[in-house]
């Protein structure tokens, strides 16, 4: 939620647990980022002992691939989404990745290189907030653990309906609030007490670790999330709660 300040148009939003301008979100979310690329993916497997593939996994069965589609995967990061939809579209099948963070870019594009993968996908820097992508110009649209990260949700859910086709799908994976209270207990000691210091041992940023487990807990509930989907002209908006509800997958159509 926007606060304005008395006396003059500037804003402030959340950067983790601090208030921040909502001008400078974007350039600090970018310094994280920007921190931790080259141990990224690695971290993924450390922090959630490999889990997050599975959520991945089901995001993608959930999608159902098919051949000749266009996916736009926004704040695509290293390209994960992007390279397990290909994988499962088949060779006509074509994705977008579109993130604000080029040295994440520059690693998912290695990545695909190493892979093999030469042809089919497009590495493009761009907001969340402003895509640089014409509307209605996708078949479907995704973002993973990215959403928590913009400054304006709103802006960013009604940028991935303004590109979609009509029919096409969206899909948000993102941490959110777990629903079982003896886990949640658990997830709250290891996220304060043991990813910042794993962040610290493997990437040498301890700082951008502890942000991870502040914006998550900002980050809206579920019902929260559907909610604001439905205002950006979503139908039939629905979610599923990942293991116990430390991840959700939220979907959408644009009709």
């Amino acid at each position: 939620m926007l606060q304005h300040m008395t006396g003059a148009e500037t804003s402030e939003t959340d950067f983790g647990f601090r208030r921040v301008a909502a001008a400078d979100k974007a350039r600090l979310v970018r310094r994280v980022f920007d921190a931790v690329a080259a141990r990224y993916d690695l971290m993924n497997d450390l922090m959630s002992g490999g889990v997050h593939r599975l959520w991945k996994s089901y995001l993608i069965e959930r999608l159902n691939p098919r051949p000749g589609q266009l996916l736009a995967d926004v704040a695509g990061g290293t390209g994960d989404i992007a390279l397990r939809f290909l994988g499962r579209a088949g060779p006509q099948a074509r994705a977008i990745v579109c993130d604000i963070n080029q040295a994440m870019l520059e690693r998912g594009r290695d990545r695909a290189i190493d892979a093999g993968r030469l042809a089919g996908i497009d590495w493009i820097a761009g907001d969340a907030e402003r895509l640089p992508l014409a509307g209605m110009s996708v078949d479907c649209c995704t973002i993973a653990f990215g959403l928590r990260n913009v400054t304006r949700i709103e802006a960013a859910l009604g940028e991935a309906r303004r590109i979609l086709k009509p029919g096409g799908r969206f899909f948000c994976l993102e941490f959110s609030r777990v629903a079982l209270p003896p886990l949640a207990r658990a997830y709250d000691l290891y996220s304060f007490a043991v990813l910042p210091r794993l962040g610290q041992i493997v990437t040498g940023d301890r700082d951008a670790y502890q942000y991870l487990v502040e914006s998550i807990r900002r980050f809206p509930a579920q019902d929260e999330l559907a909610r604001l989907m439905a205002e950006a002209g979503f139908e039939r908006v629905a979610w599923r709660n990942l293991t116990g509800g430390i991840a959700a997958l939220h979907s959408g159509w644009r009709l």
